[in-house]
Parts: structure tokens; C-alpha cells; sequence
């Protein structure tokens, strides 16, 4: 894989041994004249030897990395020893392009390094290697060491241990247990070359040309050949990452439910971005799954269709809009009411104080007209300039599409980037005092992030109160894989505090009228059996309408080979104990590798 694939693939293993803040510095035995590659890697995720020099370590070269700032090989002893916690790989980091092949024997002296990836702060478990390497090539052309298959007979149904609360949490200093973890057996695992056969595609081929297999068929799947994560203890411990260390161009473009077929072999690396990783030296052959995009049922008469989609940073830069529209008319059915997320100004990311969004939502009106669909009307409330979060200058916020033919709004002025909301009584109905307007944007929940869009509009007499919502993205929380079990997740903190700032204004609606129809819907950016739900909800103030599904369809986005729910629709008492909800979670996007965004959209159908 060339250097121009990404500068994030240059970045996944570099032994950054010029960087103390991620490598591991430990005190560690008397130096070693000379060592085997499982007494280096030892029976914990660290090794004995962190920071102590090696000489003449033994091993036949099963993989070279030839690109990237990640440049060196990994060997392997073909002689093992009884003890199925220590790996018999390693991984030699050479900064430059390494003068080795696959087949080679050789002996490397060097240091033995703990490198964490992503840095110390990052929670990320670490990366045994040695680095400043003297590699001597004995012979070559030598079998590499068979692989260890890796199946849903040997990976364990559990996923980690729980830390050490001695240590913080971590699970560095435990002793491995291959046969009770799925963790500790790829790290058992770390470096070996590894093979998987006949794997199902999780995780469809992303920009950065690495997909996610799983190796267990039958572990949370759905009826689309995703693996859903339906909980915090739903890891999914079949999941593994794929890359390649050959061409870019030979790497398949591979939707969820594709299959590779026969082996997919090389070495078990361990990155920032995924953690265990299958670097594949052969890969198996892609086999299509015959995946289709979804297309909702259009609404009846008398049926009011809310939708939410967050179109990925859409600006007029964009050659997506025609493909969006597409979606929109197509596979959404034009819904009446759509909540768009992640809308730029009108020059996107050049940042130069624009704020307006005309131009981005008059380019999609204007292509969902060309797609056949009806001319909608919007409304939005432009954000100050850098105050709500996402890529710098692009000023991201919510919109709110309508269809005049079916749909009016209320319009009541006053709305800006720091004015609230609130809510009134007219004719014995509550109603919103400014709209389109913000919901309490001063609140500290807010800060650096997308502030709440609410609306007034009327359906066949009946007022329906839109919530339109884009909550603090999960950056910054531990992964999965992290050294911390169970890892934390720093950034619901702010999205707890939003959820309860959301649910307020929610409560204050219903105070003056009971039977309200409100919606809150968007990015909830957490899963509906989240804490953040479970704020957001209340005391039955909402409810989140994707419980409507069966659990295996609970899902709108796939991150890491875990189909999960982070686009929700919540609704008030009225319009869930009302006539004909029905909820549609429509798969267009999240799981193709040719997506324009990579959430897909909501649809919420009921009758006002």
C-alpha cells in the first residue's frame, strides 16, 4: 500500500521512539545478551523487556512495510513455545524501507519498545516492538510459519477482562488469558501471522482502504450481514480489521454482507485506528453479498412523514448534491418535514467569517426538483461564526425542508445565534415564542457544539413542534480495544447535560399543553440504550420510536464492524399512543463503501 493512500495510514504503527509520550517506559530486567521472541513479548500486554536492549532475536520475515512513516517487518519464531499467552511475532521497526523479504531468516538486535498508538492520553493499548533495529538476513527463501486461524471456535464469547483498579483500570499488567478474552487472544496473537477464511464483511471499505470482517457468522447478526452492537457488553468479539501490504488499487471495494472468500492471511498488528488489525500479505477473494439501498413507502394522506439526515458536511463545493436529492425523493419518498444535519456555509470550509447557508440548501432544493421531487421551503438559523464545533470554517448547523404542498410553518421572528426559544399559550395550545429559533443556546451544554433548531408547523390543523439536533460527537472517548476496561467515554458528559437541556424545553411544551405533537429528532450521537436516551427521554416526556424495531434493525450508522444507533426520532406521549406510528430506518449510506454520507436517515410516518 503506497504512502498516497492516506497520511492516517502513515500514522497507524509508527514506533515513535522520538516521542516519550507514546512509548511506555518501564523498569525492566538486567540487560539480555540474547532472547527469544516470546520471552519479548511475555505473558502480560507489556513486555519484560520495554527499554532494555536485545541481540541476535531469531525469526523468518512473514510481512514487510515498505510505505508510510510505519516502515519495517514483522518475524516470527518457527520454533514456538508451550505456553499459548506468549506470541511468537514481533514487529521490527526499520523507519526506513527495510531491506528484508518474506522468507527471510533473520537475527535483529535492538530495543525492545512499548509504542501506544495515538499517544499515552489516548487509552490505546500498546505495541510491543524493537526498534533501532540491526537486522542481519542469515538466508532466505524459507516457508513462513503456518498460520494461526483465527474463527468463532477460537475466540472466546467474552470480549475483556475488567481492569485493574489498582492500575486506573487497565488491563496492562493481567496476566493473558487467550482462552477467556477475545482481547487477550489477539493479543496473544500480536504480530503472528494470522489467517481468517470465508470471512463476512461488517465493515464496508472506507477512504482509507481497510474494511471489517467478522469471524463469527452468527454473532449479533442482522438480516443486511451487519453485526449490531445492542449494548455496552455487545462488543461483537469477532470483529477484526483488515488492510493490505499490497497495492491500493487490489484492495476490494466491499460493501457489508460481501464476503472474502478463502484465506486472508499476514500478519496481527495493533493500531490507533482499530485497534487488532489483519494486515493482509493475501487476501481472499471479494464474493458480493448483493446488498441493495432501502426505499421507504411514500405517506398517505393523512400520515405526516418526518425525517432526519445528516448529509456529511454538504456544502457547494460538493458533488454529492444530486446523489442526496436522489435519496431524498427516491429512497425517503420526499418525507414532509426533513431535519438536515451537518449543512456548511456557503463557501464550506474556508474559513473567512461566512455564516449564511443559502447557497448550500438552495444547490439541494434545486437538485431535489431536478429529481422529481417537490420545491421545498427551509428555515434554519445561521450560527456566530467558529461557536458551534466541526470542521473549522465550516459553520455546521442544522435545516429544517418542508413541503408547502402538504406543510406550513409558523413563522414568529426574532431568531438569531443567541436568542431562545421559548414557549406560550395561544388559544390554549402551547406554542413557540420565536420560530425558527434556538433552543436555550447560552446554556454551557452548548458550548463549541451544534445548538437545537426548533420549529412551529401545521399539519391538516394540527401543530407539530419539530426539534432538530446535532449532540457532541463521541471524539475523545476510549475505544473498545483501549488498555482501560471498561473503557470511559469522556464525551457523554457534555451530551448528558444536552439531552437534559433538550428534555427541559421538551417538558416545558407539554406543561401548557398535555397532548402536544413534539418531535425531537437528529444526530442524538449515542445509542438508543444509551444514558444520553435515557436523559433525553425523561419521565416519558419522549420516547425514542427505533424501540418500535426489532433490535437487529436498530441501527444508522457502522463504525468499526458494529451496525449501531446514533439518528434517532423521539416522540411525545400524544404521538406515541397516537394513530399508525411506524418507523423506518432506511439503509442507503453506512453500510457501502461508495456512500455519500455515512449515516443513514430516519423516517418517522404517524398521523397528527
Amino acid at each position: 500500500m503506497p504512502t498516497t493512500s492516506s497520511a492516517r495510514l502513515a500514522a497507524l504503527t509508527v514506533a515513535a521512539v522520538c516521542s516519550a509520550a507514546s512509548t511506555v517506559v518501564l523498569s525492566a530486567p538486567a540487560h539480555a545478551q540474547s532472547v527469544r521472541v516470546h520471552d519479548i513479548q511475555g505473558t502480560t500486554r507489556i513486555s519484560p523487556y520495554a527499554g532494555q536492549q536485545v541481540t541476535d532475536v531469531t525469526g523468518i520475515v512473514t510481512g514487510v512495510r515498505a510505505y508510510g512513516s510505519a516502515k519495517g517487518f514483522w518475524m516470527q519464531d518457527p520454533s514456538p513455545d508451550a505456553d499459548p499467552a506468549t506470541s511468537e511475532g514481533v514487529f521490527v521497526f526499520t523507519s526506513s524501507a527495510p531491506k528484508v523479504a518474506v522468507g527471510d531468516a533473520v537475527t535483529v538486535s535492538g530495543t525492545v519498545t512499548e509504542y501506544v498508538p495515538g499517544g499515552t492520553s489516548s487509552g490505546n493499548q500498546s505495541l510491543t516492538e524493537i526498534t533501532r533495529p540491526k537486522v542481519t538476513v542469515v538466508s532466505g527463501g524459507h516457508p513462513v510459519p503456518a498460520a494461526v486461524t483465527v474463527d468463532a471456535a477460537a475466540v472466546p464469547g467474552r470480549y475483556a477482562p475488567d481492569g485493574d483498579s489498582a492500575a486506573n483500570g487497565s488491563v496492562n499488567g493481567l496476566p493473558l488469558r487467550p482462552d477467556r478474552y477475545a482481547l487477550d487472544l489477539y493479543e496473544s496473537l500480536e504480530g503472528m501471522n494470522v489467517e481468517v477464511a470465508d470471512v463476512r464483511v461488517v465493515g464496508a471499505t472506507d477512504p482509507y482502504t481497510e474494511l471489517w470482517v467478522t469471524v463469527k457468522p452468527d454473532e449479533h447478526r442482522n438480516r443486511r450481514g451487519g453485526t449490531v452492537y445492542g449494548s455496552y457488553a455487545a462488543q461483537n468479539t469477532g470483529r477484526l480489521q483488515i488492510q493490505s501490504l499490497g497495492r491500493v488499487a487490489d484492495f476490494p471495494k466491499a460493501n457489508v454482507g460481501d464476503t472474502l472468500a478463502g484465506p486472508t492471511a499476514g500478519p496481527l498488528d495493533y493500531n490507533q485506528y482499530g485497534g487488532y488489525t489483519l494486515v493482509a500479505r493475501e487476501l481472499g477473494t471479494l464474493e458480493s453479498g448483493g446488498l441493495q439501498r432501502e426505499t421507504t413507502r411514500a405517506q398517505r394522506g393523512g400520515e405526516l412523514a418526518v425525517a432526519t439526515y445528516n448529509v456529511e458536511n454538504l456544502d457547494p463545493s460538493d458533488d454529492t448534491f444530486a446523489a442526496h436529492a436522489d435519496a431524498i425523493v427516491r429512497h425517503l419518498a420526499s418525507p414532509d418535514i426533513v431535519s438536515l444535519e451537518e449543512i456548511q456555509d456557503n463557501n464550506g470550509a474556508t474559513d473567512d467569517g461566512t455564516v449564511a447557508a443559502d447557497e448550500t440548501v438552495g444547490r439541494l432544493i434545486d437538485a431535489i426538483v431536478a429529481a422529481g421531487g417537490p420545491r421545498y421551503d427551509w428555515r434554519s438559523v445561521d450560527p456566530a461564526d467558529k461557536a458551534d464545533g466541526g470542521e473549522p470554517g465550516g459553520n455546521i448547523r442544522q435545516v429544517f425542508l418542508f413541503n408547502p404542498g402538504r406543510v406550513s410553518f409558523t413563522d414568529r421572528p426574532g431568531g438569531d445565534a443567541t436568542t431562545a426559544t421559548g414557549v406560550t399559550k395561544v388559544r390554549g395550545k402551547a406554542a413557540l415564542t420565536v420560530s425558527p429559533g434556538r433552543v436555550d443556546p447560552a446554556d454551557p451544554a452548548w458550548a463549541n457544539s451544534r445548538k437545537p433548531l426548533a420549529g412551529e408547523f401545521a399539519f391538516r390543523g394540527r401543530t407539530v413542534v419539530v426539534v432538530a439536533n446535532h449532540f457532541n460527537s463521541k471524539g475523545g472517548d476510549q475505544g473498545l480495544t483501549s488498555q482501560y476496561q471498561p473503557p470511559a467515554r469522556s464525551s457523554e458528559t457534555q451530551r448528558h447535560l444536552q439531552a437534559k437541556a433538550v428534555n427541559a424545553f421538551v417538558r416545558q411544551i407539554l406543561d401548557v399543553q398535555k397532548n402536544a405533537d413534539v418531535v425531537v429528532l437528529g444526530d442524538i450521537n449515542d445509542f438508543e440504550f444509551s444514558t444520553t436516551t435515557r436523559v433525553l427521554e425523561g419521565d416519558g416526556e419522549l420516547w425514542s420510536a427505533v424501540r418500535s424495531l426489532p433490535g437487529s434493525e436498530r441501527y444508522s450508522y457502522v463504525y468499526q464492524g458494529n451496525s449501531q444507533a446514533l439518528d434517532q426520532i423521539l416522540v411525545s406521549p400524544s404521538i406515541r399512543r397516537g394513530d399508525g406510528l411506524e418507523y423506518d430506518s432506511v439503509h442507503l449510506n453506512a453500510e457501502f463503501h461508495d456512500q455519500i454520507s455515512d449515516h443513514d436517515p430516519q423516517v418517522l410516518r404517524f398521523r397528527p
